[in-house]
């Protein structure tokens, strides 16, 4: 297989000089092309279980998607089909409330309502766990760049705080899953994905799947490089994923293992004016620093992951799950002013008990339990001398221990109503010792939370159409990386973000399923909030910055104007996702500044995202997205806004089948529309530097081909 060099993809396809009403011509013609192959022979479209069907697992529920007092979305295979496989991220992006950041690639930061306010850079505050295992760690982070898409098979994205059963958090949690159902009979499978586009990426991967009755084992080596848009921001990541799940008497074993070779550099962010006059440079040197450049700006991670978790089916009314995990991370980061270096250590365990009555097994259910993770970090911080660790000026050991418990129940008084209510006490312990100051002891700062309750109530008005309310306590410790952040001091007085969210919501369906509705209307109000702060040679520290009231509107609307289901040829589906969040700070104050009122920082005041999928019984299918997002404040202040922006995506596919074997081309694009923006700012940044401007117009291709 031969694929087409990037130079040539862009200029065949993805012309940057194309003027924009060529664009739209563009995705006209690709719309036409499919409509033409469309009337060829027939085959399997590759189809899945309605929306309103699905089945959820989050807060331990087992019901249908619309019937959970939550709001839940869902992120399933085929969404991740719709884009190029060299990220998660668009797919993400589609869910209303959630908001996804890529200041270069393999550099991702994530939002859920808003709580991207301290995230700087990496994932905080929002809790990730792989089928069922934690894999965030106790200090409150998570390497999501580590994972290859292709191991994700299903995303469960709860909104808000999840105190009943997932600990401390108020950004919300990521469920993700891998499926590796059993089989009657023995099945084999391999398959290989090779894509190729601009900006010199690349990437190979190759999967097999063994099964059977009691067994199922699926191992994947993946690789993914990229030149990145900007100068000095190259990507390589390569790895292996194997998980397998064994069936013996009344257990149910799962085990997961990965281990990944991070390395990306760090371009930096640059200031207005020098994105306008070419956006495609990394941080300039100033008079007082180096460049991003001269510095070797990048982090390299390596890591390896294990976890298992057992499911005991004890008795007809009593289940019980347990895990427990181990992971190592290697982690260097030369930047502008250190070079740090990070031995980490990560373990986590826990147990749950769910006692369902048989009497009562459909309107009652306890489930009670215990969660408990543990970190050893020793970090080193040296000058940086051009990208070589020079004098060293820190070196610590720091332990954090998180845990919680927790008990809920759901009930059902009548078949409409279900009452879920929960109740959980977290605990975060941080010790910290220098061995730069002589003889000094270790020091400890415990975080305690008091009762973090949550009560939800779901009321079935009919078959197809759910009304529901949500009181819940949320409840977050500062992570490592907050209380002893890059300036190489420790923090022991950043208190802990604490707030109470009130939510209202709707989920159905109308017009004999044809139109799908998931709309929320919240209140959170945040005290203690975290913030980022900078001194004036740029190293990074945080505070308290008083109270947040996030006050907010999301909806997503699915119209199916083609159901398959019906025995037609032709599946088309339109999806729209809108939030509206205009949050603002309502006790902030910074020396004499006062910043009561001013919307919070990095956060748009609405997105909306459109979706338009096509697919035919005969393999072709095409993708359609665009993306909006309004101007975001880029400081406390609110004095320097990055702009709105349009982005439009597309991806054809052919599919082909023969027997139980699929070959699969496709070929897409990214800002169809050459929009210059910045998906990803530097908040509060010194010397203005707040832009990390995206690509301009780029393009991939590539097959995927599997054997049974």
């Amino acid at each position: 297989m031969i694929i087409a060099k990037p130079e040539d993809i862009r200029a065949l396809l993805f012309n940057s000089k194309m003027p924009k009403p060529s664009i739209k011509v563009f995705i006209l013609c690709h719309f036409l092309l499919f409509s033409v192959f469309a009337q060829g022979q027939d085959s399997t479209i590759n189809s899945e279980l309605p929306l309103k069907d699905v089945v959820v697992t989050a807060f331990n529920s087992n019901v249908k998607w619309k019937e959970l007092p939550a709001a839940l979305a869902l992120v399933r295979k085929k969404d991740f089909l719709q884009f190029s496989p060299a990220s998660i991220l668009p797919a993400i992006n589609m869910v209303a409330g959630v908001r996804m950041e890529e200041r270069s690639p393999g550099s991702y930061r994530l939002s859920v309502r808003g709580s991207l306010l301290r995230s700087p850079f990496g994932i905080r505050n929002v809790k990730v766990y792989w089928n069922e295992i934690p894999f965030s760690d106790a200090t409150g982070n998570t390497y999501l760049n580590l994972i290859n898409p292709a191991s994700i098979d299903q995303m469960e994205i709860a909104k808000g705080p999840a105190s009943s059963m997932y600990g401390a958090g108020t950004g919300g949690v990521f469920l993700m899953g891998q499926s590796a159902s059993f089989s009657s009979e023995k099945k084999r499978s391999i398959s290989l994905e090779f894509t190729g586009g601009s900006y010199g990426y690349n990437q190979q991967q190759l999967t097999t799947n063994h099964s059977n009755k009691q067994f199922t084992s699926g191992l994947q080596f993946h690789r993914l490089q990229s030149d990145g848009y900007r100068n000095h921001s190259a990507l390589n990541r390569t790895g292996v994923f194997w998980q397998t799940q064994l069936k013996r008497a009344k257990h149910i074993v799962k085990t997961g293992f990965f281990y990944t070779r991070l390395n990306y550099q760090t371009p930096g962010g640059i200031t207005e004016m020098q994105m306008r006059l070419n956006p495609r440079l990394s941080r300039q040197a100033t008079a007082t620093l180096p460049s991003a450049i001269e510095q070797n700006a990048s982090i390299q991670n390596n890591t390896v992951w294990a976890g298992v978790q057992d499911q005991f089916q004890a008795s007809q009314t009593v289940m019980i799950k347990s895990f427990v995990s181990i992971n190592h991370t290697q982690f260097t980061n030369p930047f502008i002013t250190n070079y740090e270096v990070r031995n980490e250590w990560n373990g986590s365990a826990g147990v749950q008990v769910a006692y369902q009555p048989l009497a009562n097994v459909k309107s009652l259910k306890w489930i009670s339990g215990v969660e408990w993770m543990i970190n050893r970090s020793a970090i080193k911080n040296y000058s940086n001398n051009k990208g070589v660790a020079g004098n060293l000026f820190a070196d610590d050991l720091i332990f954090v221990q998180q845990g919680f418990v927790f008990s809920q129940l759901s009930f059902r008084p009548i078949q409409q109503l279900l009452v879920n209510a929960g109740i959980s006490v977290n605990q975060q312990l941080y010790q910290y010792k220098s061995f730069i100051t002589p003889n000094q002891l270790m020091n400890h700062r415990r975080i305690q939370s008091p009762f973090s309750p949550r009560l939800t109530v779901n009321y079935s008005l009919n078959n197809s159409f759910n009304v529901y309310g949500i009181i819940a306590r949320g409840f977050s410790a500062p992570s490592l990386a907050e209380i002893r952040p890059s300036d190489g001091n420790f923090y022991p007085k950043l208190n802990a973000e604490q707030g109470w969210n009130i939510e209202l919501g709707i989920k159905g369906s109308f017009l004999k399923d044809q139109l799908l509705l998931d709309a929320s209307f919240y209140t959170f109000q945040l005290k203690n909030a975290i913030v980022r702060r900078n001194d004036q040679n740029g190293n990074e520290y945080f505070i308290n910055a008083g109270a947040t009231n996030q006050t907010g509107f999301e909806a997503m609307l699915k119209y199916l104007f083609v159901d398959p289901m019906k025995g037609r040829k032709l599946n088309i589906d339109f999806t729209n996702s809108f939030s509206f969040q205009p949050y603002r700070f309502t006790n902030y104050q910074q020396g004499n500044n006062i910043f009561n009122g001013n919307p919070i920082t990095g956060v748009p005041r609405y997105t909306w995202v459109s979706g338009l999928n096509i697919m035919h019984k005969n393999g072709w299918s095409f993708n359609l997205t665009a993306n909006m997002s309004s101007r975001i404040s880029l400081n406390d202040a609110a004095t320097v806004y990055a702009n709105g922006y349009q982005l439009v995506q597309a991806k054809l596919t052919k599919q082909i089948t023969w027997k139980q074997n699929i070959l699969q081309f496709y070929i897409g694009g990214d800002n169809l529309l050459n929009q210059s923006y910045s998906l990803g700012n530097d908040i509060n940044a010194v010397g203005n530097r707040f832009f990390n401007p995206a690509a301009k117009r780029n393009g991939y291709i590539g097959f995927r081909i599997s054997f049974q």
